[in-house]
């Protein structure tokens, strides 16, 4: 007989956390990831399981019924929204409780060094980059986006050290020179010496929030002058939302008593 379990949408260093705290709750969960480097960020538990992969429109009723999921609790990065989109209407459809776990987000500073973008578009419709040494720290995905400035900037990107956030950089126009692999953290210092080597004078991240390192980068930022561009979280309506580890701990609790 399958055991009756609560999804955990992970991927995120908080949900790494959450997944400590169920399993010492006895809650039996399985976690999703979409690489087998993020599996190891979870620790070995018998009542813990890892799936390693991506979960479309197409797959995910057969993959609730298949894993008898009773629960959903989303820490997924707060810019992965095509899986919590995918959650939130399976979730609808099959009257399964879901709950959002988000990383609280940075109240942006009221400074010129320091610019809200609302999205990828408006950035890359205004002419803030023009003739600046841009270093992205947004992830691989948003670099195709770039390409076109390639000739009008001078861009630089740090990627996570995978094959295809590699490719997918170099494609994008990025030349090896102007390519650093680092896996987060990244401290203050190597901020700060990253920066100065590479001259930079804009840096471009995502507002993910402390547990995202938007802090450290702010704070290097103030340091060395660097303009800040900060891209606005995407705007999901959630069915219930938390950034509070007690109330997601209750709410597995409580998808282990309805087990």
């Amino acid at each position: 007989m399958t055991t009756q379990r609560l999804w955990l949408i992970g991927g995120t260093q908080e949900s790494a956390e959450l997944a400590l705290a169920i399993a010492t709750e006895g809650i039996p969960c399985l976690i999703t990831v979409t690489t087998e480097a993020a599996r190891r960020l979870y620790p070995a538990s018998p009542q813990c399981k890892i799936w390693v992969g991506r979960l479309d429109q197409q797959r995910l009723p057969a993959f609730l019924q298949q894993q008898q999921i009773t629960a959903i609790l989303d820490a997924s990065h707060p810019f992965a929204v095509e899986v919590s989109r995918l959650a939130i209407a399976i979730a609808a459809q099959q009257g399964i409780p879901y709950l959002r776990y988000e990383r609280p987000a940075l109240d942006m500073p009221n400074s010129q060094s320091s610019v809200l973008a609302s999205s990828f578009q408006s950035l890359l419709s205004s002419n803030l980059l023009d003739s600046q040494r841009v270093l992205l720290t947004v992830g691989y995905r948003p670099l195709p986006l770039f390409k076109p400035w390639q000739e009008v900037a001078t861009l630089f990107t740090r990627i996570l050290p995978s094959l295809t956030a590699l490719e997918t950089a170099i494609t994008a126009g990025f030349t090896p020179d102007r390519i650093i692999a680092l896996r987060p953290p990244i401290s203050a210092a190597i901020e700060r010496a990253l920066w100065q080597q590479w001259q930079i004078s804009m840096v471009v991240t995502k507002a993910s929030g402390a547990a995202g390192g938007e802090d450290v980068k702010r704070q290097v930022a103030d340091e060395l002058g660097v303009k800040l561009v900060a891209i606005a979280r995407p705007k999901i309506i959630y069915p219930q939302q938390t950034s509070e580890l007690a109330i997601a701990l209750q709410f597995c609790r409580n998808a282990g008593a309805r087990s």
